[in-house]
């Protein structure tokens, strides 16, 4: 693994074009409109993951869409590394606040990344981290150091609740056998100080629909009369949080995993400063959960936010109508012990339960998930720690996110491994956001640092 600087170096230029290409192809899964899009990514990556030396790679077809399974096995007595990620992105809306068109990748460098950033949809989230893996790969078949098997499964549902892969993994057991998973799909505390994502939260998804009177009202001959359902809607989603910013539904918290003072100690040692964190947001303060610091509110603790409101009229000048019906999009991240499906239902029966007698409720569940925690002390997390301690010349902290893998808990179950986040993303890279982009920095350091993960794990494997 000498060279694999020398490697990046020489490679570099052409590993940011063959990234650029990719993020050219809008594969917005969540939008139907984009689908053969989707499609043109897979095969893109279908071909990627050919010409980097996989033997064997396939287009596997699911009920939704297909998912790139591609393998190198060089010995069966060797341990078995599995790479997950996905090719599908966030839609790119609101497209005018965006500084470059989302799908027309540009280079810029800024303040934390003057050595330039890719600026467009899927950047960091997470065409620019997944295909650091392909390129780690490629590295390891060209230099003939691949120190044991790998195989590839990349989907193109995860933003979308990847119901697909829960499909197919059912379905491929013996297909996707290995001792470790590996997925590159978070972040990473800065680019001087790495961290090795430990936990995450889980998710529950819904839509909900609130309806009154049989068409849109006049609203001088009907207002105060009858029941508007924007304004009981946007009353039904304030009484969801107490003046503590604690959530009311009954039954919510049961179960949820307190952490104890000393684990909230060592959480409270990452590097953090609140007015930085305001300052990146152009916020005057924080908000949330009382007796909960930032970070533990957006880790540890489960969370209710709105997602997307509307009805009515919301075009240019004024109309005066009283609304036939209101919708809200609204999810939910948990945190362990609390099951996501649980959840959903609680919420559907209160949210029900606190609507007046003039209005009509609907709650659709969208998807969801499981949270996930991984022990530091698993060969996997040690063969990550001791990879981002040779790359960054820092050893690494765990922390956990905020964010959700719903599919990490259904691989722990399905496949009986653990799995592994090392991600090279930083909190302002604005995934899910206008202006997404990821460090050129953070993809070479990226292809730099995973094939040391191989080499350790398979030290580490066969030492047990």
């Amino acid at each position: 693994m000498d060279n694999i600087k020398q490697y990046v170096q020489e490679n570099k230029e052409r590993f940011i074009q063959e990234l650029i290409e990719l993020l050219k192809m809008p594969s917005v899964s969540a939008d139907s409109a984009y689908a053969q899009d989707v499609i043109n990514t897979a095969e893109a990556i279908k071909s990627s993951l050919e010409k980097a030396g996989c033997d064997v790679v396939e287009m596997c077809e699911t009920p939704g869409y297909p998912i790139v399974y591609g393998h190198k096995i060089i010995d069966a007595n060797l341990p078995t590394v599995l790479v997950y990620g996905h090719y599908d992105v966030q839609p790119a809306d609101p497209i005018e606040l965006w500084d470059s068109p989302p799908f027309e990748p540009v280079i810029k460098t800024t303040e934390i990344h003057p050595e330039g950033a890719i600026f467009a949809r899927g950047a960091c989230d997470d065409k620019g981290q997944m295909y650091m893996h392909v390129k780690a790969f490629e590295y390891m078949i060209a230099n003939n150091n691949l120190p044991c098997n790998v195989k590839f499964m990349i989907e193109g549902e995860e933003e979308v609740g990847s119901k697909s892969l829960g499909w197919f993994v059912e379905r491929n057991q013996a297909k996707l056998a290995c001792d470790v998973i590996l997925i590159s799909d978070t972040g990473m505390i800065s680019n001087t100080q790495p961290s090795i994502t430990t936990g995450l939260r889980g998710l529950s998804y819904v839509e909900v629909e609130v309806t009154g009177p049989n068409r849109d009202l006049h609203s001088g001959l009907y207002g105060g009369a009858v029941a508007n359902p924007i304004n009981v809607l946007t009353k039904m989603i304030a009484s969801l949080h107490d003046e503590n910013n604690h959530i009311t539904i009954p039954g919510f918290y049961d179960g949820v995993e307190e952490l104890s003072l000393e684990e909230r100690a060592e959480m409270a040692k990452r590097p953090y400063s609140e007015d930085e964190y305001k300052k990146a947001l152009n916020i005057a303060d924080t908000y949330g959960e009382t007796g909960y610091t930032t970070n533990e509110r957006n880790s540890i603790r489960p969370t209710l936010d709105v997602n997307g409101i509307w009805g009515g009229y919301t075009g240019e000048g004024a109309k005066t109508v009283i609304a036939s019906k209101a919708y809200a999009k609204i999810s939910m991240r948990l945190v362990p012990n609390q099951d996501w499906e649980n959840i959903t239902e609680l919420f559907q029966k209160h949210f029900e339960s606190i609507a007046p007698s003039a209005v009509t409720v609907k709650v659709s569940p969208h998807h969801g998930g499981q949270g996930y925690v991984t022990p530091i002390d698993s060969i996997g997390y040690q063969a990550a720690s001791k990879a981002y301690s040779d790359a960054f010349g820092k050893t690494p902290i765990p922390v956990r996110s905020g964010g959700s893998i719903p599919i990490v808990a259904l691989f722990e179950k399905e496949l009986k491994s653990k799995t592994i986040m090392m991600g090279f993303g930083l909190d302002s890279d604005a995934i899910h956001s206008p202006n997404e982009h990821y460090g050129i920095f953070n993809y070479m350091k990226g292809i730099e640092t995973i094939p040391l993960f191989y080499k350790y794990f398979t030290e580490l494997h066969q030492n047990q």
